[in-house]
């Protein structure tokens, strides 16, 4: 299973970032190998439209679990109807306390 936390730089050590389509790195980790990637999202500084782009982003990578602050409608939609789970972290803290949190249950999903 594959899982994406937004953030504000490109490791696990990054702050999370609350807001999905302006997030500037998309942090995607295997769950099965324990790997971790960081993707940089290009559409987080245009006019309009990021968050259906950025969700493509998350579609075309194969997520299937998404840890966020907050997302748009039109973002929440594409989300919806690609079958991806997202769940809400609303803290300072890093990737990789997101990521503890989520695996502790303790996150309140929202899609």
């Amino acid at each position: 299973m594959k899982i994406c936390v937004t953030a504000k730089g490109d490791s696990l050590d990054s702050q999370a970032e609350m807001r999905f389509g302006r997030s500037p790195f998309f942090i995607v980790i295997d769950e099965e190998s324990g790997a971790s990637s960081a993707i940089k999202n290009e559409y987080a500084d245009a006019a309009g439209g990021v968050g259906p782009r950025s969700a493509q982003v998350l579609i075309s990578n194969g997520v299937q679990v998404l840890i966020t602050g907050q997302l748009g409608g039109n973002a929440q939609r594409a989300i919806e109807a690609a079958g991806i789970e997202v769940y809400q972290y609303r803290s300072d803290g890093t990737v990789n306390d997101a990521l503890k949190q989520y695996r502790d249950g303790s996150l309140t999903r929202i899609l």
